[in-house]
């Protein structure tokens, strides 16, 4: 009988309690196991986010920069010791919209010339704050003296120097930047660029808000190793490999909160064991899935553009390399390079925050209008386009309705803002080297930039050579002007319509080039204004025509300005900067306006003409009746004279013609303004120009371009015997395809 009660109960008890136990042990085993390994996981991809996050700060910090410190403002204002301008734009402005919370202005002797602290109980000495900056300054500016550019690129568009350092007993992210010129047109010499200075410190409320943001607790900074080992911790490093100190986080482990609320049920029965694990791995799937999703979404951040949500720069690289190397040989593919016109005109005028909203609404058209393409996003207003099969095969209609869809208004706040495309289109059937497409696109970009924007052009095969040759004939201009080699100074006579005497001179640009002979204005000068040298052209012929002034004292000379001359601030001061150092009366001085100069939205042109004329120096309008030239910008623009247009002129034979260029005159004379007749080219001209009024004379029935030599010759009366002046050659328009 006992050993019958000792089997029962061991069979009803303890057998049963071992295999409970047993059961019990093996899950309880397996689940320590498992939440050990989600906890692992889970740290790590923490502490991989944690290394993400602050490489992320110490880029985005120097990016945040370039926003104020890559602008031709930012130069002038600075060199100017602007200081409520700096505070605005390069200060207070930095850290209410970026969150830095000290910058510095340093003059090129790296002195400190405009300061800005944050108010957080602690204001960084000078002391502090240079011990941390110097040795990047000081890298930086050796590394612009050596012209060192490594780095820049579509994004990055000036060099800089960037580490962690402590700014007195707090540690922080101190980067440098140049202040440089966003056009070019501000001149700095290597070496002497202003610096901006940015501080982000890493031990105040910089770890809190990226805590809440990637939900870290208890994230700080921590100077020493953490010993506590329920802490994770991650490593900041400086340039030179050293450890600069920590970031700490108490750190969110989904395996252990899961083994927690699943003990209880472990110990109660053995129905609950299997409903707890049951609940536990739905707990653990779900955290799991969490952790998957985070990483997804990382991944997707890596992959995309933050303010247009299309894909990146990388990401579309990827995805044509693929698509074109898999292709099948009847399939077509098509890359759009898309390039928002006047869009850094919006953003000087708007700001940044309009600007960013601008590109959102301009992404989103684009999806509108092409919802089964690759839209990439990779620059500030530069865009690309993979199509495929229908769509490639529709590529023009397809760039067509971009153009015009993106020319339409958009609608930001009270603002209405206009902009528009320049779209080029490259097609490719069957596989095909993804580099090779996106040149053709790039190509197609750039000739319908040079077809006057808001337009698309498809790339052909003669766009390869048309670019060499425009190329070639940049790299030669450019040449030309920095050595002042080829760029000669002609000038044409102007005669008195009433009695036949020499009036004046105007002074005109020549090229000559040592192979291709001389090239016509019309191509080389439009050129020169794409390329930014105008301005240097237009000082090189105002030398000359002062110099040539000097050797005649009877004569007045004329000398052309295009409309960047006259805007840029300088441009009064340079003139009377050379008048004075031929000692010359300004009143011998005439410039003539073309005619988009006469457009004057900022007021620039009009204190330019303000200060000159003030100072004697005589204006006038050429080409007058085409284009912006009109009597509504002569009552804008103060001028002393208008040059009617050659091709008025051709056309007088016409009494319509005539009867226009009359009027032109009597307008002018009712304003009190002189009149000179271009192009005069036959005796008919010459006579009814007369007839009607006209004060002076200009064109090849007088005289054509003289070198300065034959001009000064013909100008004081020197003896020619019997030989007609030396005249130049015919340099009208001539055969070699600059414009594309």
């Amino acid at each position: 009988m006992t050993k019958q009660l000792q089997s029962q109960w061991l069979l009803r008890w303890v057998l049963p309690a071992c295999a409970s136990l047993a059961l019990c042990g093996l899950l309880f085993l397996s689940l320590s196991w498992a939440a050990a390994r989600s906890d692992e996981v889970a740290v790590l991809r923490q502490r991989d986010l944690v290394t993400l996050t602050v490489a992320k700060l110490k880029a985005g910090i120097a990016h945040d920069q370039e926003s104020a410190t890559v602008w031709d403002d930012a130069v002038r204002n600075a060199r100017a010791g602007n200081i409520e301008w700096i505070d605005a734009n390069l200060g207070s402005w930095m850290h209410s919209y970026f969150g830095h919370d000290t910058a510095l202005v340093l003059t090129s002797d790296l002195v400190p010339l405009y300061q800005f602290s944050a108010d957080e109980g602690y204001a960084p000495t000078s002391g502090d704050l240079r011990g941390a900056y110097l040795p990047l300054a000081e890298t930086l500016q050796r590394r612009l003296v050596a012209g060192d550019t490594d780095g820049t690129g579509e994004k990055i568009l000036s060099i800089g120097e960037t580490d962690l350092s402590y700014v007195g007993f707090r540690p922080a992210i101190v980067s440098v930047k140049p202040i440089v010129s966003d056009t070019g047109d501000v001149e700095q010499t290597t070496g002497s660029e202003m610096l901006h200075v940015a501080v982000r410190f890493l031990d105040g409320d910089l770890p809190t808000v990226i805590g809440k943001e990637y939900e870290f607790s208890e994230l700080q900074f921590a100077a020493a190793r953490p010993g506590d080992g329920k802490l994770a911790f991650v490593p900041l490093k400086g340039r030179d490999g050293a450890i600069f100190g920590y970031f700490q986080w108490k750190p969110f482990r989904p395996g252990h909160h899961v083994l927690e609320a699943t003990t209880p049920a472990l110990l109660l029965a053995f129905i609950a064991l299997f409903a707890g694990s049951s609940l536990a791995g739905g707990a653990i799937w779900r955290r799991t899935d969490r952790l998957i999703a985070s990483r997804a979404e990382l991944s997707h951040q890596a992959s995309h553009d933050a303010l247009t949500g299309l894909a990146n720069r990388s990401h579309f690289n990827e995805e044509l390399d693929r698509r074109l190397i898999d292709a099948v040989d009847d399939e077509t593919h098509g890359v759009l390079f898309i390039d928002l016109d006047r869009f850094k005109a919006v953003n000087d005028t708007f700001g940044h925050p309009v600007g960013d909203k601008l590109i959102g609404l301009a992404a989103a058209r684009m999806r509108d209008l092409l919802p089964e393409a690759l839209i990439a996003r990779i620059g500030g207003d530069e865009f690309t386009v993979l199509l495929q099969s229908d769509d490639a095969l529709d590529a023009e209609k397809l760039a067509d309705a971009l153009v015009h869809g993106l020319k339409a208004p958009f609608e930001i706040g009270t603002a209405h803002v206009v902009i528009g495309a320049s779209i080029g289109v490259a097609l490719a059937r069957g596989p095909c080297e993804p580099a090779e497409l996106t040149r053709k696109a790039d190509i197609a970009l750039y000739h319908a930039k040079a077809a006057g924007r808001n337009a698309y052009a498809i790339f052909g095969d003669h766009m390869d050579e048309l670019l060499r040759k425009r190329r070639a004939l940049e790299n030669d201009l450019r040449s030309a002007v920095e050595t002042c080699s080829e760029i000669e100074t002609f000038y044409q006579p102007v005669f008195s319509a009433s009695d036949g005497r020499l009036c004046s001179l105007e002074a005109l640009a020549r090229w000559k080039h040592p192979i291709l002979g001389y090239i016509s204005p019309d191509q080389f000068i439009p050129l020169a204004e794409e390329m930014g040298l105008i301005r240097e052209i237009g000082s090189l012929v105002l030398e000359d025509a002062c110099r040539t002034l000097s050797e005649l004292p009877e004569i007045n000379v004329a000398v052309n300005a295009s409309a960047r001359e006259l805007e840029a601030p300088g441009y009064a001061l340079r003139v009377l900067t050379t008048l004075a150092r031929w000692n010359l009366s300004p009143d011998r001085l005439e410039i003539e306006m073309t005619e988009s100069a006469t457009v004057d939205d900022d007021g620039e042109l009009g204190r330019t003409i303000s200060t000159l004329r003030t100072a004697g120096v005589r204006f006038a309008i050429d080409d007058f009746g085409t284009g912006y030239s009109s009597f509504s910008r002569v009552q804008k623009v103060e001028v002393d004279r208008i040059k009617i247009d050659k091709s008025f002129i051709d056309e007088m034979h016409r009494s319509d013609s005539r009867a226009l260029v009359v009027a032109m005159i009597d307008m002018a004379r009712a304003k009190g303004l002189k009149i000179t007749a271009e192009g005069v080219e036959t005796d008919e001209q010459r006579e009814a120009l007369e007839s009607i009024g006209c004060d002076d004379l200009q064109g090849f029935l007088l005289s054509r371009p003289l070198p300065r030599e034959a001009a000064i010759a013909y100008v004081s009366g020197a003896s020619l015997g019997s030989v007609e002046p030396k005249f130049a050659p015919d340099l009208r328009p001539g055969p070699i395809p600059l414009q594309v």
